[in-house]
């Protein structure tokens, strides 16, 4: 079965422009402004940056395809065999950060690697998913994301909705503080069974299923009244976030080690955020309700 880089190069790009559009269109005040970039040891991309919007405090939605003659550590680290192979890697990747604290953050990363040596198969794989993390929660917007993420899946494998959503909620874990980032939804790696068209067309799948599970939230909740205790409350929840891409996130990690282009990596962080001293809400209180309620894993749908 062919492996088609150049179809999944322009499925990657098509969907950059798409959530691109959605996104400005919902915000309706500031556009994204784009660098395209070039690395030296092979490849490039465009990064997009929306910033001090009307709904958005910051967007960031990224493309990329780099290639190199060595995988670096983040990417050999449990596929032991892949070291000393030379690589492509293409993904979009994205961070949404609202600026009402009622309307969630969310990441979402559609990606394909291929590592090749003379005189053998290249091994290829795809991975990504979507994930959401809310600083209050609603349990209908719950519902609505994984209802979404399941609807993904289902076409591809009865398993999948299951399996990647588990695997969301292990992997987007603080293991430090033995806390989730948020409520979770889909993270699939390493995937290659049922061959090339069967996953990169669920990648597809992915993909576009990731505006109709965010903007329906974000339409919802972008009025909300709020004063300074939720702002600052986001605040402070925004440090897990920062605190996950810098310490475990694989896509932060490769990118760094790689060689990939530092302001594009980074863009995943918010623009303000805020730590405290051994910080903990009120019981009984909106915010305590996150922790009881909404940060533990549990099944949506």
């Amino acid at each position: 079965m062919a492996i088609d880089i150049q179809a999944v190069k322009t499925y990657l790009l098509d969907l950059q422009d798409r959530i691109c559009t959605a996104i400005e269109r919902e915000d309706a005040k500031e556009k994204f402004r784009e660098d395209a970039w070039q690395r030296a040891e092979g490849g490039g991309g465009r990064s997009r940056v929306l910033a001090e919007g009307a709904v958005f405090e910051q967007a960031g939605v990224n493309f990329s395809h780099v290639f190199g003659t060595d995988l670096p550590a983040s990417a050999t680290a449990h596929r032991p065999e892949l070291a000393g192979r030379s690589f492509q890697a293409l993904g979009v990747s994205l961070v949404i950060h609202p600026r009402n604290p009622y309307a969630p953050t969310s990441h979402a990363n559609v990606r394909f690697f291929m590592a090749e040596k003379p005189g053998a198969e290249p091994v290829w794989w795809f991975g990504g998913g979507f994930d959401l993390t809310p600083y209050y929660g609603f349990e209908e917007d719950c519902v609505h994301w994984h209802k979404t993420a399941k609807a993904a899946c289902d076409p591809f494998g009865a398993d999948y909705y299951p399996r990647f959503k588990k695997w969301c909620d292990q992997y987007f874990l603080l293991k430090h503080r033995n806390e989730p980032r948020g409520i979770g939804g889909l993270f699939f790696d390493d995937l290659s069974e049922k061959g090339f068209d069967h996953c990169f067309g669920f990648l597809k799948s992915v993909g576009d299923h990731y505006i109709p599970a965010y903007l329906p939230i974000v339409q919802k909740r972008k009025a909300t009244p709020y004063g300074e205790r939720e702002r600052d409350f986001q605040l402070y929840r925004r440090g897990r976030y920062v605190e996950f891409n810098l310490v475990y996130d694989r896509g932060t990690l490769f990118g760094l080690q790689s060689g990939g282009r530092t302001e594009s990596i980074l863009m995943s962080l918010p623009p303000l955020v805020k730590w405290r001293y051994d910080w903990k809400p009120a019981p009984g209180t909106p915010e305590a309700k996150l922790y009881e309620i909404f940060l533990k894993p549990r099944d949506w749908v």
